[in-house]
């Protein structure tokens, strides 16, 4: 008894906790899956890409569809469409499609049956919508915000959804109403694309989405949500304005993967509305 009492004092005295087995597990955590990147290699340019399965084995396919909705492809052929509803139907039946609900032109009632996976960003009552899923090589999870209700705020109602897919994180924003928090920025992770509205009314005003995109800081954001070219123009003036490369793409899609991420921030413009 006094052998094992010196034994535990000695142990004591180095600064060494006793810690229960079921204790340790309960308080380990699962690696991070979208780390903040500290620096990264030179990079190339980005090229463009039909909407397509992605031939090789890194790429990933993003589209633009209009409005809010991306089709998100991954290399092994996860298709994802963000933020879908009956005005913006995509041209085939994805295995993922989030919605969020600030407006009817974001969700729909009377999706397609055959969605493998229907995500709506808002939760049942009180409980806010939380996703952390897996399928093939696509890891998605959400972060809810708030939106302006009538001279009210509706809290947890949008999701900014989370995208790793061949080591790229894209962060779609849905109808974001407000800056994010710390507690947000450090829930998002690392991100590399950001698909972020710019209408600069029915979101964040202007000085508010900069303010969001300076917080994220990821190397690449594509406008959505702009309702026509003079709003977009405003946009893309400003981001030049704020040191932004300006990429104007005449196709809907591009073709990217984490080696080919741009070195300084680029706004990539995707023809839509």
């Amino acid at each position: 008894m006094r052998k094992a009492a010196l034994l535990l004092a000695g142990i004591l005295s180095l600064g060494l906790a006793v810690v229960p087995p079921a204790a340790a597990q309960e308080g380990a955590r699962e690696p991070e899956k979208c780390p903040r990147l500290i620096a990264g290699p030179p990079i190339p340019y980005l090229q463009t890409a039909s909407m397509r399965v992605a031939q090789a084995e890194d790429m990933v396919d993003i589209t633009f569809l209009g409005h809010a909705s991306f089709w998100i492809e991954s290399p092994a052929g996860v298709s994802i469409v963000t933020d879908y509803s009956d005005w913006q139907r995509p041209p085939r039946t994805p295995r993922i499609a989030t919605m969020n609900i600030a407006h009817s032109s974001h969700h729909t009632t009377n999706p397609d049956p055959a969605i493998e996976f229907l995500l709506p960003g808002w939760g049942d009552g009180a409980e806010p919508a939380h996703y952390d899923l897996t399928v093939d090589d696509v890891w998605l999870r959400n972060v809810t915000t708030n939106i302006r209700g009538w001279n009210t705020t509706e809290y947890d109602r949008n999701s900014m959804f989370v995208f790793e897919v061949a080591r790229l994180c894209i962060a779609h924003l849905g109808h974001l109403h407000h800056v994010p928090t710390k507690e947000h920025l450090d829930a998002l992770g690392r991100i590399d694309i950001v698909l972020a509205p710019v209408d600069g009314s029915y979101t964040l005003d202007q000085e508010g989405m900069f303010e969001t995109l300076a917080l994220i800081n990821a190397p690449v954001v594509i406008p959505m949500h702009f309702f026509g070219p003079s709003t977009l123009q405003r946009f893309v003036s400003r981001a030049r304005e704020e040191g932004y490369e300006v990429d104007m793409r005449s196709s809907a899609s591009i073709e990217v993967s984490f080696g080919t991420l741009p070195r300084s921030r680029t706004l990539i413009v995707l023809p839509g509305s």
